[in-house]
């Protein structure tokens, strides 16, 4: 066989041809992308965030009308993020939080700089107080590819279906990967949700590298730990959500858990004494304490960390929630959607047989990570344990209204069975005597 030699001139030829076609790399753009929103606590406002490539003033203008001028104008600031793979790519993300607004109004508005404006969008400024009636998207790992769930959230976003959305861990699979290229891509995918509602979030593994640099840098939540914990309050219910990865990640510090475990019982102190005023006490954490899936994550363990700790015995969470009477537990990780029956070391305190979840004697547990990722779905080992009530293995999403003080309504919306509503459940739990479940 006659072997052809590279004709390196040919070689040469073709390489400045394919450059010509492609023209000049472009230059770093100022146009804002990746726009998205927060609330941090504090009635009356809303905090817009976006990425550049190039360092420019940060200005939101905004007003109540969705066409003609914005009257109304917000600066903030902006930060410089290097990921920390091997191009060090640089981008610069911008952090501008609107003030008095007023509650349940309607606001146009666009982010960037004389440099580069983004398009219009919309949101709702959220209710203030505790006498208003919360809807909410709930689910975790969701990646840049295969995000089944996302066309059937825009649609809900843009028929004014939600006040927020929890994000519970898990984002784009992964943040970090082809120098954070990936991070880009799945933060346009969400623009259309997380630039009309305050996009919440907490950790979860795929967020490891780099000491959660891509999360920290690219999410502003409340408090002062990046985003690793934090809480806020949103009509009658207080909400909590932390790292379930201060566990597992042990290389980036053990006084994370500790550190974390204080905050939490102090965080929940404060909410146990406000119960009045917020009676709902709800978390949000990627590992779940529970699982029923048929794989060796820490949820199919009997001594699994986040419910018991270090070695079994140091900070672990089950205790202290049920300590002070969370009533609704949010999961992810597991890529399915299971609920539980209210547990608590591993025995189930239903409210009565004929009303399980009426007053129940222990927390209920929500597993919701089947938004769709390039992992696919997580299948269930073939019985399902006893404090399992019921477990889907299709793509989804929850949805959680808060209604009042008393009444919380959960549904589970299978994207498989386009649309439908595979779980339906009500929590409700008197006002009076509640505290503790102790």
């Amino acid at each position: 066989m006659r072997i052809l030699r590279p004709c390196w001139s040919c070689c040469c030829l073709l390489l400045f041809c394919s450059l010509g076609i492609q023209g000049t790399p472009k230059a770093p753009s100022a146009a804002p992308e990746q726009v998205h929103l927060s609330y941090l606590d504090e009635p009356g406002s809303m905090t817009v965030t976006w990425t550049t490539w190039v360092p420019t003033p940060s200005e939101v203008q905004f007003g109540l009308q969705p066409s003609g001028p914005l009257p109304l104008r917000a600066q903030g600031t902006f930060s410089p993020f290097v990921d920390g793979g091997i191009l060090r790519r640089k981008l610069y993300i911008h952090r501008v939080t609107l003030r008095g607004l007023l509650p349940g109004v309607q606001y146009v508005y666009r982010c960037g700089s004389a440099q580069g404006w983004s398009r219009r969008f919309r949101f709702r400024a959220l209710k203030n107080g505790p006498h208003w009636s919360p809807r909410l998207a709930v689910y975790g790992d969701l990646g840049a590819d295969n995000p089944k769930a996302l066309p059937r959230l825009r649609r809900d976003t843009q028929q004014g279906m939600y006040d927020a959305v929890l994000h519970v861990g898990d984002f784009a699979y992964n943040m970090d990967q082809d120098n954070a290229r990936i991070g880009d891509k799945f933060m346009r995918l969400i623009e259309p949700v997380a630039a009309s509602l305050p996009y919440m979030t907490c950790p979860g593994n795929h967020e490891e590298r780099y000491n959660f640099s891509n999360y920290k840098a690219r999410f502003n939540m409340p408090g002062d730990s990046e985003g690793l914990w934090y809480s806020w309050d949103l009509g009658p219910a207080h909400i909590i959500s932390f790292s379930t990865e201060v566990y597992f990640f042990l290389h980036y510090g053990r006084h994370l858990v500790e550190r974390q475990f204080h905050w939490l019982e102090s965080d929940l102190q404060k909410a146990n004494q406000n119960r009045a005023a917020r009676p709902w006490i709800i978390t949000m954490g990627h590992r779940p304490m529970y699982c029923s899936n048929a794989d060796l994550d820490d949820c199919t363990w009997h001594e699994s960390k986040v419910r018991k700790g270090l070695r079994g015995r140091f900070y672990g969470l089950e205790d202290l929630f049920y300590k002070y009477g969370v009533d609704l537990q949010l999961w992810a990780h597991e890529h399915s959607y299971e609920r539980l029956w209210p547990i608590y070391n591993y025995q189930v305190f239903n409210g009565s047989q004929e009303k399980p979840y009426t007053n129940p004697r222990g927390p209920v547990h929500i597993i919701t990570g089947s938004a769709g990722c390039e992992e696919r779905l997580t299948p269930f080992s073939l019985f399902p344990r006893p404090w399992s009530a019921l477990r889907v293995k299709e793509y989804g999403y929850t949805r959680l209204h808060i209604l009042n003080g008393t009444h919380t309504h959960l549904q589970q919306v299978s994207d498989d069975q386009d649309g439908k509503i595979v779980d339906d459940i009500w929590v409700v739990r008197p006002l009076l005597g509640r505290m503790m479940y102790l």
